[in-house]
């Protein structure tokens, strides 16, 4: 049986629109964080090993779920409700330590 684990938040990348989501960050029951990047989570929805989801105010909760672009290119969505609508896509930023400093790592080793 596939563990249930919310997103709280995104690591966002460069790519444009549904492949923009590089990792999805959330926090164990313990208070401690936890981070899968996004061939990871894709693997473990996959293989059924974790499923996702997103709440938002007010109880509302989507269920996330590995999509395919016309291209056969795989990305996180959310399942749409009344729209379509990724609401993954409107998560904060994760702000983790963990991802600031390799985003600056990262900044400055493609300027330098």
């Amino acid at each position: 049986m596939a563990r249930h684990l919310r997103i709280h938040h995104i690591v966002t990348t460069d790519r444009p629109g549904p492949h923009c989501v590089g990792a999805i960050c959330g926090i164990n029951p313990d208070g401690t964080h936890w981070t899968l990047t996004h061939d990871q989570a894709v693997s473990q929805i996959e293989g059924r090993v974790s499923a996702f989801y997103i709440e938002k105010p007010g109880g509302k909760r989507f269920d996330v779920i590995v999509a395919m672009d016309p291209g056969a290119k795989k990305y996180l969505k959310t399942l749409p409700d009344r729209d379509n609508s990724n609401e993954l896509l409107f998560l904060p930023n994760c702000l983790h330590i963990m991802h600031t400093w390799n985003s600056h790592v990262l900044r400055a080793g493609a300027s330098g």
